[in-house]
């Protein structure tokens, strides 16, 4: 039968969810603790601990120094106690040896309780954090344990706590106690006051994960979520695409009859969703945006600058519907393009093209063309200020006019952006390649300045060249830029000298000079028969010119020995396979092709040596007493 300290641990298993070795690493630690605690063991002896977990016994092993004669037992041990633990110790060894206290499993009960129960939560703690990281960016569910003003208490699994705050609830929403909830998880911190784990229901992902759990084309992949612009409660739309061909994505999300999307809303508290087809062309996925409301013309401004602003053209009984309450159908359109929006009916329009045609010079030849039309133009918008309702033709034909007055001036701007471009791109062609490759951090300029230039997306030598010559009123505009400074930096874009590249004819002189110091084999010669005269002594004698691979050899006008012809030959096959030993390098000097000037020659011969099957060089040194051999 076990006993009630198993019967006990495996309790504290079930309850925790913890590995047993975690569990039983908390009991030995809080052992160790105890016994230091109750003998005042120093903190640098080490203690091991063992539980038998059927018995429930507790062995304390302590190392201890083996002496002769034990003046402190908590640290000594005598040496026949300690051959009972290991047979080979002697004076002087450091031994575990057996030192449970009497009664000690009370004890330690006693001493150790709370530090098990730090360790267990601290463990639990742990998996928990580990368990809940990995979800970060998922829908979990849990059941309401505690709401109050500020937040509500959500209880999740392995016995954890997650909290939503009063911003993270949809407005209105309200939580019931023991009552089963899904919210999307999107923060978790492990911090000295205890593991946080934050719900939303108002995160704009948790409406991504819903239409993922509902839609299973979004899931694998066919349908794809482009943008989501939502104001918990209210409205929300939706930007969705196929990935492939003959797919209906609308369809797919709102499902047969609404019944998928209709889930979506009742999980949203009534939150209404629009699901908009996204598309490549912004003037078309902006009208798409706009919608329930019907769009008569869209017209975009600065379609690749920073502030890209589109305009929105209406029939005057739409406005009302394209604005929104309060705004909120174009606050959510504009979110969900990315684009500012201006919504204004026809009749608004067409007041403002009539003003951009007076006024603007690119637009005389058309308004000599329109010149009838803004006649009529002007009745109509007249008749609409005295009240009158404009029938569906008048509307069309300001509609149409409004049109003409836009698509001319983007045609213009499109020919404007064009030309300044080309202008950018002449002004780059001008600059060296190679300031492109200098980073404004090493140009010579004050680090203050370049500070400055750094922030206002400045990075390169190139960069700071091309705005100093397309406009240097654009660098003094920047915050800590003055005049003196400005000069400084068109000087030296002015006078910039880069670095001047190593010509490519010195790269390829450089070997051959070092080929200068590589000795080679030299011709042989004949040994001088009779010794020299003084006036031969001190003439210089030429070095032998290499002679050319494949070139045949200038005949000799007298005749050659056997031996020495077979001298010559075992040398030539020396000197193809360039075998020539250091000490004959260094004698021979230099490899070139050039005669050597102001030295003297020292008389040399070749003999070959069949049993090492060699070629040796023998050099001759003049002396005054006649010529000295060296090998």
């Amino acid at each position: 039968m076990k006993s009630e300290f198993a019967l006990a641990f495996n309790e504290v298993l079930e309850d925790k969810q913890l590995p047993r070795e975690v569990i039983l690493s908390a009991i030995e630690s809080a052992m160790v603790a105890a016994y230091r605690k109750s003998v005042g063991a120093s903190a640098a002896q080490n203690i091991k601990v063992n539980v038998d977990l059927e018995s429930g016994n507790v062995q304390v092993f302590v190392e201890k120094e083996v002496a002769e004669s034990v003046f402190d037992p908590r640290t000594e041990v005598t040496l026949e106690e300690a051959r009972k633990f290991d047979p080979e110790a002697q004076i002087g060894d450091l031994v575990m040896v057996e030192s449970t206290p009497t009664d000690f499993g009370r004890i330690a009960a006693q001493t150790a309780r709370q530090a098990i129960q730090q360790k267990i939560h601290d463990a639990e703690r742990n998996q928990q954090f580990e368990y809940f990281s990995k979800q970060v960016g998922e829908i979990v569910s849990g059941v309401v344990q505690a709401v109050n003003a500020r937040q509500a208490t959500i209880g999740l699994d392995l016995k954890a706590e997650g909290i939503m705050e009063r911003k993270d609830m949809i407005p209105g929403e309200r939580f019931r106690i023991h009552e089963r909830i899904r919210a999307y998880l999107y923060e978790v911190t492990n911090s000295p006051k205890g593991l946080q784990i934050k719900l939303s229901h108002t995160h704009r992902n948790f409406l991504r994960r819903l239409l993922e759990n509902e839609v299973p084309e979004i899931y694998h992949g066919i349908v794809e979520i482009r943008s989501i612009a939502r104001e918990p409660g209210q409205r929300a739309k939706v930007a969705v695409s196929a990935t492939q061909s003959g797919i209906d994505p609308v369809g797919a999300c709102v499902g047969q009859r609404g019944v998928r999307i209709q889930a979506i809303v009742n999980e949203l508290h009534g939150e209404k969703i629009d699901v908009i087809e996204w598309n490549s062309d912004p003037a078309i996925f902006i009208s798409k945006a706009i919608s329930p409301a019907r769009v008569t013309g869209v017209y975009l401004n600065h379609p690749d600058g920073e502030n890209k602003t589109a305009t929105v053209v209406v029939p005057e009984d739409q406005l009302s519907l394209a604005i929104g309450k309060e705004g909120q159908n174009a606050r959510l359109a504009a979110k969900l393009t990315g684009w500012r929006i201006d919504i204004m009916s026809v009749s608004e329009a067409a007041g403002k093209a009539l003003v951009k045609l007076h006024e603007d010079p690119s637009l005389a030849e058309l308004a000599q063309q329109e010149a009838e039309t803004v006649v009529r133009v002007q009745e109509l918008l007249k008749k609409k200020e005295e009240g009158g309702a404009l029938t569906l033709e008048e509307t069309s034909f300001l509609a149409r006019f409004v049109d003409r007055v836009q698509r001319h001036g983007e045609a213009i701007r499109r020919e404007e952006d064009a030309a300044e471009q080309a202008r950018i791109q002449a002004v780059k062609e001008t600059i060296d390649p190679r300031a492109f490759d200098i980073s404004i951090l090493d140009v010579p300029l004050r680090e203050h300045t370049i500070f400055i230039l750094q922030e206002a997306g400045i990075e390169t030598l190139g960069d700071l060249m091309l705005t100093a010559k397309l406009d240097p009123d654009e660098i003094l505009s920047y915050n800590g830029i003055g005049p003196k400074t400005l000069e400084e930096i068109i000087e030296l874009v002015n006078t910039y000298q880069f670095p001047e590249e190593a010509p490519a004819e010195a790269l390829e002189v450089a070997p051959a000079e070092e080929q200068e110091a590589i000795p080679e084999p030299i011709e042989p010669v004949e040994e001088a028969e009779a010794k020299p005269s003084e006036a031969e002594e001190e003439e210089i004698i030429p070095e032998p010119e290499l002679e050319q691979a494949g070139e045949p050899e200038p005949e000799e006008s007298e005749e050659k020995s056997f031996e020495e012809l077979f001298n010559m030959d075992t040398l030539l096959r020396s000197k193809e396979m360039s075998k020539v030993s250091p000490e004959d390098e260094e004698l021979i000097g230099p490899r070139s092709g050039k005669k050597s000037k102001g030295k003297k020659k020292k008389g040399y011969t070749v003999e070959y040596d069949p049993d090492k099957d060699e070629s040796f060089v023998r050099y001759k040194h003049r002396k005054d007493d006649g010529w000295d051999e060296d090998w």
